[in-house]
């Protein structure tokens, strides 16, 4: 079988040679050829060049064609802050100041944005590789672009103006259709619909503001004789089931998630899942053998039915590319590569991290566990949240971030027992765990350290 057929065929819930293997590089495919993260997402010839190393190195079955769920909120008027090494954040929210829509002429049209970049590239490798591996085009989904537009309030919205958030949440999803039709008339295989932000709300508010959003969605790409991908980062296991209920083709989860747990969910309605690769302990900062390891164990314990492995999400810029190759070889040469690491073992890597003394703290201290804010959505709003916090409160209460990407926060989530990312702790007390907060609901709780 080809890759694409591999690919096809899973998602059509029938049985398949070998599970597939779907690399999701983004800006990492940038690194591989020397070029920054801004110059991939900016320059058509570069990113393309770079898809087409990161396809000969990674032998995938399926990938993306750009990973940046900013597109779209750069054309409907959020600024962006750039960076070398990951995609860009978004810094400005139109809807911000007052609950208004955006003006439906700002919708998506082939023209706006970086659109012609994304198209020309999506041609360039449908021509390449299309005929083998399925490509995926990426668009930003709805609730996520609906807190691009609208910022932290929309949070409080979802509280005390469900209306607004249905209003906003309609807009997002026309948004969402126009990027169907273009992507689904530039030969892309699977549309991922990509919404990191519903990991972090409950699985009734999902239902109450999302759920049709996502159905019409799904139902659209259908329509539109291409397959689906539900993708969410962050720690989505109460969303496992609610997220099945809007019938895409596939779901695809990143580490916070047991994928073991999750694919039992998504066996139950016939729904392939995807992932679950840790991306900064495994493929950051892990060695070839612990990345063959650990998707050796994942072959081993998982049923093979409706089953592709890939990473959690956007692969980190600096991931060592002899790590993305072992993954590979093993999904292609599990036998041997099962025996080559029979008596291996993994080194813990000991660093020695120093814990504040809580119960002494002159004022309340507010940590953040983030995988990045800068590149992660769901950390993003997180940390957006505290420093909204920090902006009132000033000097009366202390803030920082710990990005799980350097191996010392790494250390210091073990011995915190940071179980989820993105959370917040207070005092070393943990306060939210995949939630972000609303605004009101974050300064009570400070307010309640002050006292």
């Amino acid at each position: 079988m080809t890759g694409k057929e591999r690919i096809l065929t899973i998602m059509q819930h029938q049985s398949t040679d070998r599970i597939p293997w779907v690399p999701f590089v983004g800006v990492h495919a940038g690194s591989i050829k020397g070029y920054t993260a801004e110059e991939v997402l900016k320059d058509a010839d570069k990113l393309y060049d770079s898809l087409m190393e990161a396809h000969k190195l990674y032998q995938p079955d399926g990938m993306p064609v750009i990973f940046d769920l900013q597109i779209e909120a750069e054309i409907l008027g959020c600024e962006l802050v750039w960076a070398d090494d990951c995609p860009p954040s978004v810094k400005t929210h139109p809807c911000e100041e007052e609950a208004t829509l955006p003006c439906k002429c700002k919708l998506p049209t082939k023209e706006s944005g970086r659109i012609p970049l994304v198209l020309d590239v999506m041609n360039r490798m449908k021509a390449s590789v299309g005929d083998t591996t399925a490509l995926y085009g990426l668009i930003c989904g709805p609730f996520t672009l609906a807190s691009h537009l609208r910022g932290n309030n929309l949070f409080m919205d979802m509280i005390l103006d469900e209306n607004y958030v249905k209003e906003l949440m309609e807009f997002c999803t026309e948004a969402a259709l126009k990027m169907i039709d273009f992507y689904t008339e530039a030969g892309m295989d699977i549309i991922a619909v990509v919404d990191p932000l519903v990991s972090q709300i409950s699985p009734e508010h999902f239902t109450s503001l999302c759920h049709e959003s996502f159905t019409t969605i799904f139902d659209y790409i259908k329509m539109k004789g291409a397959k689906s991908s539900f993708f969410v980062c962050g720690n989505a296991t109460r969303q496992i089931e609610v997220m099945c209920k809007t019938e895409p083709d596939s779901i695809s989860i990143d580490e916070n998630v047991d994928i073991q747990a999750a694919k039992e969910i998504t066996d139950k309605y016939n729904i392939t899942i995807g992932g679950n690769i840790p991306l900064t302990t495994l493929m950051l900062h892990g060695t070839q053998q612990d990345n063959m390891k650990y998707v050796v164990d994942m072959i081993d314990n998982l049923t093979h039915d409706n089953l592709i492995i890939s990473p959690g999400c956007d692969m980190p810029y600096a991931v060592p590319k002899d790590n993305t190759i072992a993954i590979g070889q093993t999904i292609r040469e599990t036998d041997s590569v099962r025996e080559m690491i029979k008596n291996y073992e993994a080194k813990d890597e000991e660093i020695d991290v120093e814990l504040p003394d809580y119960d002494h703290l002159e004022k309340p201290f507010i940590e953040v566990f983030t995988l990045d804010s800068a590149s992660c959505a769901a950390c993003t709003y997180m940390m957006a949240a505290a420093d909204v916090a920090k902006e009132h409160f000033g000097d009366k209460i202390d803030l920082i971030e710990y990005k799980f990407t350097e191996k010392v926060n790494i250390a210091r989530c073990k011995k915190m027992g940071v179980a989820n990312l993105p959370s917040i702790y207070i005092n070393g007390q943990l306060k939210w765990s995949s939630i972000i907060p609303s605004k009101e609901e974050l300064f009570n709780v400070v307010e309640s350290y002050l006292k």
